[in-house]
């Protein structure tokens, strides 16, 4: 990252397609900066952060030093303590004067999942505003890209909506109240767009895919104005055994990648960084990350493939047919694969004879591209936010805006122009493709974990609501709700995707127990892109396959009820036909 750091802007976001080692290698240039003796933060605004892990440090939403590197500070936005802090900051707005009923209105319109969001970006803006002015550098480890380029459009958006807007209520608060918020997001706006102090770290691996994704996030940020840009290539390998197919393969494909560059990323200024032997887990790992010149892997021997507690991935599309029908839930930390499984799984059931409805709640979604294909009786969509919030928009002012006069109607319309309308939209529309699953088999691809984790909690919410607002007639048990539909094991399946690596397998375990506090039990695991099955004998290759090993085993002696393999591959599964050939007959 020398080209990175040579001269650094006091603001770098590290944004990419999950998976790409965004927390690996923002970790490492902020631990970097703080060895040349800057004052560094190092913030996470991913709802399913892994720095914990990374650095052994506890996280919390106030800056906490790291032990054994002076000068760097890390901080967690945790949505949940951003959410009760901000409710707190808006009530104090209403002054003395409110009485307790127009205080408890407030506190329930700040209750929604929409609100956890913006509490989340309220912090945010302040870091960008001043609230970081102790620190030299602030470094910004980020969600996924779409969810990235939400939260960096947010201050925009916000801004907009305020402006001439003092009537009304929003999940911000009574907009009489917020013209100072209106400010600080101008200036928040300010300094996102300033060449000279914001830096955007468009982070990929040397793979077509996430290329493609880098390419389309620098063209939507420039967009935004975010115009400064530089371009980090992380894990290019090199083989060191030409007579290894397995490595020149995994090295061709890389150069490949690099050497088809489109023209706008292709113009950035880039840095690369080679593949390690390692996990980057500790300070001594991280420092080894951006380290010059090749790092010597220990020397490995693994047991033959044979031995892992692992099924085919067939056997689970053997137990999913039984069912008939049902939603099936792929889950995971971005980059893992949920795509490519959820297209293996659905095309798989397709091909067995049942119609199968395959959709996904990524921003980013590649479910098109993954297919390469159509396939009768698979049925593919996108809960695209836009037209979901059209439709929500449409169905309000048609029912609620009916029975209101002209002027009634447009403060309506205002109010709706509001970005959580777009929350609220996104949950409706997931709301009935559960509902679908009642009759037919529904395979669901789910955004990276943190924002998945914000719609389950919109669907609680909803359930907390429901039966709170339920009549005395009525009998609760016989309510069902899309939670009370999630937490069946008879209707929903959840798949939860990993790779064989520490990071990858913690964060796996972190959303397993947030599910299980949600009452929703996962049904099973898939490792996938192993390597343990290719045979390579690279001396690099093969230092990477006894952690391999040792993360397989753990999945499945202490995490998971079942456990399903998928090799690592030399091109990426697209198309029916390799779909096909990653399940197995």
């Amino acid at each position: 990252m020398r080209a990175l750091l040579a001269n650094p802007t006091p603001f770098l976001f590290f944004t990419g397609k999950g998976g790409v080692g965004k927390t690996s290698l923002s970790t490492a240039a902020a631990l970097a900066l703080a060895d040349s003796g800057k004052r560094v933060l190092l913030v996470s605004t991913d709802a399913a952060s892994n720095l914990d892990e990374i650095l052994g440090v506890p996280l919390r939403n106030h800056a906490v030093s790291v032990p054994g590197a002076p000068g760097l500070s890390v901080l967690n936005i945790d949505p949940t303590a951003a959410a009760e802090a901000y409710r707190e900051r808006v009530l104090a707005q209403v002054g003395p004067g409110a009485s307790e009923t127009e205080r408890a209105t407030i506190r329930e319109e700040l209750s929604g999942a929409c609100t956890t969001e913006i509490a989340a970006f309220d912090e945010f803006v302040a870091l960008l505003d001043g609230e970081a002015s102790a620190y030299q550098h602030v470094i910004f480890d980020t969600a996924p890209t779409g969810h990235t380029l939400r939260l960096l459009s947010l201050p925009k958006a916000w801004s907009g909506f305020l402006e001439g807007n003092d009537r009304g209520a929003s999940c911000l608060g009574p907009h009489s109240g917020l013209k100072t918020q209106e400010a600080r997001f101008r200036r928040a706006m300010e300094a996102l767009t300033a060449a000279a102090r914001t830096t955007v770290v468009l982070v990929t691996l040397p793979e077509r895919g996430p290329i493609a994704e880098a390419d389309r996030t620098a063209a939507e940020l420039s967009a935004l104005g975010l115009t400064h840009q530089h371009l980090a290539i992380n894990c290019v390998f090199h083989a060191s055994l030409r007579e290894d197919a397995v490595a020149v393969a995994l090295e061709a494909a890389g150069q490949q990648a690099i050497a088809g560059l489109p023209p706008r990323l292709a113009a950035l200024p880039r840095d690369q960084v080679p593949l390690r032997p390692f996990d980057t887990v500790g300070l001594a790992a991280l420092r080894a990350l951006l380290r010059d010149g090749p790092v010597a892997p220990e020397p490995a021997a693994s047991a033959p493939a044979s031995a892992l507690p692992a099924e085919p991935l067939s056997a689970l599309i053997d137990d999913l047919e039984r069912a008939g029908h049902g939603l099936i839930m792929v889950m995971g930390k971005g980059g893992v694969g949920k795509t490519t499984v959820a297209a293996a799984l659905a095309s798989s059931l397709v091909q067995r004879g049942h119609p199968v409805h395959l959709t996904t709640t990524d921003p980013a979604a590649h479910l098109d591209a993954t297919l390469a294909g159509q396939l009768p009786g698979l049925q593919v969509s996108r809960i695209d936010p836009a037209a979901e919030t059209k439709r929500y928009v449409d169905h309000i002012m048609a029912t609620r805006g009916r029975t209101l006069d002209e002027q009634g109607q447009a403060l309506l319309r205002e109010d709706l122009r509001s970005p959580c309308t777009e929350e609220v939209a996104v949950f409706h529309a997931f709301s009935r493709v559960i509902s679908e699953a009642r009759r037919a088999f529904v395979v669901l691809d789910t955004a990276p974990t943190g924002h998945s984790l914000l719609l389950i909690d919109a669907t609680g919410a909803y359930h907390r609501q429901t039966l709170r607002d339920l009549p005395a007639t009525i009998n609760p048990q016989r309510v069902s709700t899309p939670l009370m539909r999630l937490q069946d094991p008879a209707l929903t399946r959840v798949i939860l995707v990993t790779l064989p690596e520490t990071t990858p397998v913690s964060q796996a375990a972190a959303l397993q127990e947030d599910l299980r506090r949600a009452h929703i039990e996962p049904a099973a695991w898939i490792v996938n892109r192993s390597l343990l099955a290719s045979g390579t004998r690279d001396p690099l290759l093969r230092a990477r396959l006894d952690g391999e090993r040792r993360q397989i085993s753990r999945i499945a002696e202490r995490l998971s009820k079942r456990t399903f393999l998928l090799p690592w591959l030399p091109t990426p599964p697209v198309g029916l036909d390799a779909l096909a050939a990653l399940v197995g007959p």
